[in-house]
């Protein structure tokens, strides 16, 4: 049974969001229609396989596959072919949280946005349904998957329109509820900073049966902190403030070490539930990276 879509969407779909969707639209046409116009679709495989048609048995067919019944009547060796069920399946799980709200130049939200926009209007150039799922604290926001630009351009509208009236994250509950919404198999693309806890076994199991791939953005203050003076730091969904001396070397190079310690936690964590990784920054230009992962990926799907 599929899931409720949940009430209090948080969201208000007026004029100035219709103009964000449509120059986000025209600002990402350009990378969906070169960069991913071949890639997208040799990046993720059908759902399985489906019939062909029957042909006359050539040397080297796989025996398996020989229709006795229609050998029978031809009097001759025949063989079904099959190829692969293109239609997919995308489902992108946005973080909305208090702690995407962070960034400069953009936001790591407003990264995420355009990065499923990207993959949305990929998926409605394909045929492909696409839906999504907005979290912050819980399940905030259902976009059932269908096809069709206009629905895509539906999924940015209300993935952009969303405001959270939570701060807190919980990524585990977003990606319990994206297994129970998903009937068959689907490509489910994660789009989070991953802070928050117990995360792990959800994305495991969700992995087993789809396809997986998570999309973290990091700004760079959060790697490393300039050099400020005494500055106040306030945790984005907790609310809660430390005050701390950035003039001091020990202090940066103790942060710095303890943000690469989760930054590496994490990439870790990411590969063990076997889901691709793909790294983006608020500071660097979004499609090279994006480029390069998918081009990667479809080499290795190829093999």
């Amino acid at each position: 049974m599929t899931p409720a879509v949940p009430p209090g969407m948080g969201r208000v779909v007026t004029p100035e969001v219709l103009r964000q969707v449509k120059a986000i639209e025209l600002k990402t046409r350009r990378l969906v229609g070169t960069l991913f116009s071949g890639e997208y679709r040799s990046v993720f495989r059908g759902q399985g396989i489906e019939f062909a048609e029957v042909r006359a048995y050539e040397q080297g067919d796989d025996y398996r596959a020989i229709d006795w019944n229609v050998s029978a009547r031809m009097g001759a060796p025949y063989v079904k072919t099959f190829v692969e069920e293109r239609e997919l399946t995308l489902l992108l799980v946005v973080d909305r949280s208090g702690s995407v709200e962070f960034g400069r130049p953009v936001t790591k939200a407003d990264r995420a946005i355009e990065v499923a926009a990207v993959l949305a209007l990929a998926a409605a150039r394909q045929n492909d349904r696409v839906g999504a799922v907005i979290f912050s604290q819980g399940i905030d926001r259902v976009v059932p998957p269908r096809k069709g630009r206009h629905h895509a351009l539906r999924v940015l509208r209300d993935v952009l329109a969303f405001q959270p009236t939570t701060t807190g994250t919980n990524i585990a509950a977003a990606l319990a509820y994206s297994a129970r919404l998903l009937r068959h198999r689907a490509v489910v693309v994660v789009i989070s900073d991953f802070r928050a806890p117990d995360w792990e076994l959800p994305l495991r199991r969700l992995a087993r049966r789809h396809e997986v791939v998570a999309i973290t953005v990091d700004d760079p203050r959060e790697l490393e902190l300039p050099d400020a003076g005494w500055v106040a730091l306030a945790d984005a969904e907790s609310g809660a403030e430390v005050l701390v001396d950035t003039s001091h070397a020990a202090t940066r190079v103790r942060l710095r070490i303890a943000a690469e310690q989760a930054r590496l936690l994490r990439a870790r964590l990411l590969a063990q539930a076997h889901v691709d990784h793909i790294a983006l920054r608020t500071d660097r230009p979004y499609a090279q990276a994006l480029h390069r992962a998918f081009a990667l990926r479809a080499r290795q799907v190829g093999r």
